[in-house]
């Protein structure tokens, strides 16, 4: 019992010390994406102004307005085809088209962003493992503390049964030296006073 306990006070620091480093990662992770959009967005051209109008201009401009997708190859601004998640190689290759950012083509975007859903995906469910795991040993003992329990039960059993024996030896000294006592009539010492 002592050395779970032990050993529950001594998980107790590096569990802190594991929320310590994974909430700024988390925290990174989370908001360093949308700090670098927001410093390279700035706000978006009138609506009135189509993606075309950015053609042969610099990339920034042209994805300064989401709706844009800019074309490296050559040098054109289309509008992105909402319909399709990906706009297709018909339009502009992959690793040539840019949106929103002009500092990562659209396929490291993609890459990038599955990578960090399948790590997320990973970390969750390693932590639902783990958390389920931990429930279901809670509930039943461990091998070492079935045979704790099972020593002390053992050591009960015996101490009690070492007790009685030193009673009855107890008991028949007292009979042979008459010292033992009626239990019928508990007042059989005051009558021969």
């Amino acid at each position: 019992m002592m050395e779970r306990e032990t050993a529950a006070r001594s998980w107790q620091p590096r569990r802190l010390r594991l929320w310590a480093f994974c909430l700024p990662c988390c925290f990174l992770l989370w908001c360093r994406p949308v700090t670098g959009m927001e410093s390279t967005a700035t706000p978006s051209p009138s609506p009135a102004t189509p993606c075309a109008a950015f053609t042969q201009k610099t990339c920034e401009e042209c994805v300064k307005n989401t709706k844009c997708l800019w074309c490296h190859v050559n040098s054109t601004c289309m509008d992105y085809p909402v319909r399709k998640l990906i706009p297709p190689s018909s339009l502009c290759k992959l690793t040539d088209a840019y949106w929103a950012v002009c500092w990562v083509n659209f396929e490291a975007m993609i890459i990038s962003i599955a990578v960090v859903a399948g790590f997320l995906l990973l970390l969750i469910g390693c932590c639902c493992c783990y958390c389920c795991r931990r429930r279901r040993s809670r509930g039943r003992p461990s091998e070492e503390e079935e045979r704790f329990i099972r020593d002390r039960e053992e050591k009960r059993m015996q101490s009690l049964q070492r007790k009685h024996e030193r009673k009855v030896k107890h008991d028949e000294i007292r009979k042979k030296y008459g010292l033992l006592q009626d239990s019928d009539h508990p007042y059989s010492r005051y009558e021969n006073e």
